[in-house]
């Protein structure tokens, strides 16, 4: 892998992390397209999704801190018998629903049924197809939670409007997730692990949206649950790394450049998405992502019956 394929890895792995199209999909099509797909590359990913970690923590430094202070004010809280669950601020809600939301992670690491595999094994796997019909059909899901998460904001808005008209409380959304809401989009954010082409901001965004939770505090816990669902990737490859070096075919400078590009272009791509979502233009990404899902599963269906990659001539199997 060289420099310039660097540089480009990094800035689709920026925009699309943070924007609602899925940066494993894109990523998955940008190596079928250079043909630099494979095993190898799977620590260089993760190597990406660490810059966007720092460009998560950047912009979010804040709300970060204050959830910081918060946790050890609420440990001793706890053990000093003073927490009260009615009583949770926001801080101490986004905490606490943000342990919940993580806790379907661990369905990664069940066995698979007759094979030496786990779950979690199964996103490598897709992700690693020389054809990608399970990328481009998982676009199409994105599109459609994409869609259903506009409808649910409009609901909320208009439930919101409603509201104001009969009271001075008139909200457009809830603020603050229950455990059920947690759960929910903890799920939908093993799925988007699971499958290239399923966006995890954009889906678990969605959910919070069908929930009743106010856009921009989802996008918001959406965004904060990213930091440790990153640091968490990062940890089990780079452990697989360190049991099998063979995993990391790429220099060093290549990996650095990667990073810094990936983290530049993250912050900015949720600069972005803010104001998508705030200025309700978020069709732009329903139809995108469904553009690009159908397109690929129109190629995927041409490589499936030439047996070859229709980029690299390289050949391609399922």
């Amino acid at each position: 892998m060289t420099i310039i394929d660097a540089i480009i890895q990094g800035i689709v792995q920026g925009l699309t992390e943070f924007l609602p199209v899925s940066s494993s999909g894109h990523l998955a099509i940008t190596q079928h397209i250079t043909g630099t797909a494979g095993e190898g590359n799977l620590f260089f990913n993760v190597m990406l999704h660490v810059g966007t970690l720092v460009a998560v923590i950047a912009f979010y430094h804040k709300l970060v801190w204050s959830l910081i202070k918060e946790f050890f004010l609420m440990i001793k809280d706890i053990f000093t018998g003073k927490f009260k669950w009615s009583q949770m601020n926001y801080e101490r809600n986004m905490i606490v629903m943000l342990v919940i939301a993580l806790l379907p992670l661990f369905l990664m690491f069940i066995p698979v049924p007759g094979t030496d595999l786990k779950v979690k094994d199964l996103a490598d796997i897709f992700a690693g197809a020389q054809i990608l019909i399970v990328t481009a059909c998982s676009l199409l899901l994105t599109s459609v939670l994409l869609s259903l998460g506009i409808y649910f904001n409009s609901k909320n808005t208009r439930a919101g409007f409603k509201h104001m008209r009969g009271s001075t409380n008139g909200t457009r959304g809830k603020d603050t997730y229950t455990v059920v809401d947690a759960l929910c989009v903890g799920l939908m954010q093993v799925a988007a692990a699971l499958l290239p082409g399923v966006s995890r901001s954009g889906s678990t965004l969605a959910v919070g949206e069908m929930r009743g939770i106010n856009k921009q505090k989802a996008l918001d816990f959406t965004f904060v649950m990213a930091i440790p669902s990153i640091l968490a990737a990062a940890l089990l490859e780079g452990l697989d790394a360190v049991k099998n070096p063979e995993l990391i075919n790429v220099d060093l400078p290549v990996i650095i450049v990667g990073v810094v590009v990936s983290a530049v272009v993250g912050y900015l791509a949720i600069v972005i998405f803010k104001w998508f979502l705030k200025s309700d233009k978020m069709i732009i990404f329903v139809i995108y992502t469904a553009v690009v899902g159908i397109a690929f599963i129109v190629i995927s269906v041409i490589e499936i019956n030439t047996g070859h990659n229709l980029f690299t001539g390289a050949p391609a199997a399922l």
